[in-house]
């Protein structure tokens, strides 16, 4: 009977993709905020006086906790003692934490004029609560992919986590095209009404991730009895489970892939809008919209591609696919007489491509490289790693179009701005590219000496 109630649950495809929409919702809410700001460059510019350094200095503070005080990586090892339902809600309440001190910091008068620690009040303490919210949206991160894993091993893994990648670019992709119309919506420029929004939206998706605690109940209650037959003690993960993990090339060679390409993509939407502002011509009330067609690809895409690894395989081959597209964008992108805004849409299109097929196949390549035991301590450090990236090349880009890239001043509603070139940053996003794409050679060959399975399907039969 146990067993009966069991194959009812996990085996029924309602109850693993109603599961999968549930925790999905959350973090496409947590999206939606992670990108809000990144149209907005201009307008923090001309309303709150923050130059482009500052906001390469908060954009990097996405980093800061997850990095410096390895806030991630405890949160991995939290997953692995506690378990999904505890840690997600923690997860989601630190991102309202976290984005009630945002959306406080820039909507404020109180800190016009202060400093902290050489920046700018407003600068500093929202940054501070983007770094409490990253802490939040990693942490929740790893904890839908142990989630997927937990329901999906076996069956549509890669198809699974592609459709919650998309669910997470739908929130990318609103924030995109939204936020700065939000922004503008009552005829006077307020940057702090789409944070607003953002946070109302996690409230909803906290109350989301409720919802599939009561799911996620029933699941292990349906498998007491095999796990009580399973359990010993040498698969409870141990704090020395780290050392293995960090010993494992196959992990590496992912981390390492992650950090590269998500570098070159990520930091590349927090600078789109201002790109197609500077280089492309175009209006800023409708540049949001171009780089929008990213994620939106991603939507569409990204499942696609995770159905063709779990039923074709070939997963390393589809990331090294996706880092040689990665290259070409960035590469024409850094030509300068290359300025039309429908070449600027067909590049972003490709990029697309590129952004669906690496983590279409990455993601459901780790739990063939690590135990699952180990799995949310290794998600959690592939996400340390590839915080660095997140955090120290919008930081590195804002200083570079800071130092070298202005190009003069223009006036936009009413106000005068820099305006920037944009051909340096780009050769830097190539360079990314290049050596995700020697990474993705390497974990191919990792994968033919290991037999890893990357190239094999998903779907057991």
């Amino acid at each position: 009977m146990v067993e009966k109630i069991r194959q009812s649950l996990r085996d029924s495809a309602a109850a693993r993709w109603s599961a999968l929409f549930i925790v999905s919702f959350t973090m496409m809410c947590g999206y939606f905020l992670t990108d809000i700001m990144a149209p907005l460059a201009g307008l923090l510019e001309a309303q709150l006086g923050w130059t482009r350094a500052e906001y390469g200095t908060f954009t990097s503070s996405y980093g800061w906790f997850n990095i410096f005080l390895l806030m991630l990586i405890l949160g991995g090892i939290i997953l692995d003692k506690l378990g999904v339902r505890l840690t997600g809600v923690g997860a989601a309440s630190v991102m309202v934490i976290g984005t009630a001190l945002k959306y406080w910091a820039v909507s404020t008068e109180s800190l016009r004029g202060m400093t902290l620690f050489g920046l700018d009040a407003q600068v500093f303490w929202a940054s501070i609560g983007f770094a409490i919210f990253a802490v939040g949206v990693e942490v929740a991160g790893i904890t839908v992919s142990k989630i997927i894993v937990k329901w999906f091993k076996g069956k549509e893994l890669a198809t699974a986590m592609g459709m919650q990648v998309a669910m997470a670019r739908i929130g990318t992709a609103l924030a995109l095209g939204f936020s700065v119309p939000i922004a503008k919506a009552t005829g006077i420029i307020d940057v702090s009404r789409p944070v607003l929004v953002a946070l109302i939206g996690l409230c909803i998706g906290l109350i989301a991730f409720f919802a599939y605690m009561v799911m996620d109940r029933k699941l292990d209650a349906s498998e007491a009895t095999d796990d009580a037959e399973e359990k010993n003690p040498e698969d409870e993960f141990k704090v020395s489970d780290i050392g293995k993990i960090l010993n494992n090339r196959g992990w590496w060679y992912i981390a390492l892939l992650c950090v590269l390409f998500y570098s070159a993509v990520f930091p590349f939407l927090k600078y789109a809008t201002d790109l197609m502002v500077n280089k492309f011509g175009v209006a800023e009330d409708l540049a949001g919209m171009i780089p929008m067609l990213l994620p939106f690809g991603n939507i569409l895409l990204t499942p696609l591609f995770g159905g063709i690894y779990d039923k074709k395989g070939k997963g390393a081959t589809i990331m090294i696919i996706g880092s040689l597209l990665l290259i070409l964008v960035h590469a024409l992108f850094s030509i300068p007489g290359l300025n039309s805004w429908v070449f600027a849409m067909v590049l972003v299109v490709i990029l697309g491509i590129a952004f669906s097929l690496v983590p279409s196949a990455m993601w459901p390549s780790v739990p063939k490289i690590v135990p699952e035991k180990r799995l949310g301590t290794a998600y959690s450090l592939i996400f340390w790693v590839q915080n660095w990236g997140l955090a120290g090349v919008p930081l590195l880009i804002g200083w570079v179009l800071e130092k070298y890239c202005i190009t003069g001043q223009t006036v936009r509603d009413g106000l005068t701005v820099n305006t920037y070139d944009y051909t340096l940053p780009m050769m830097i996003f190539t360079g990314f590219g290049i050596l995700a794409l020697v990474v993705a050679f390497l974990l191919k060959a990792e994968d033919k000496r290991k037999g890893y399975g990357l190239e094999s399907p998903n779907i057991q039969k």
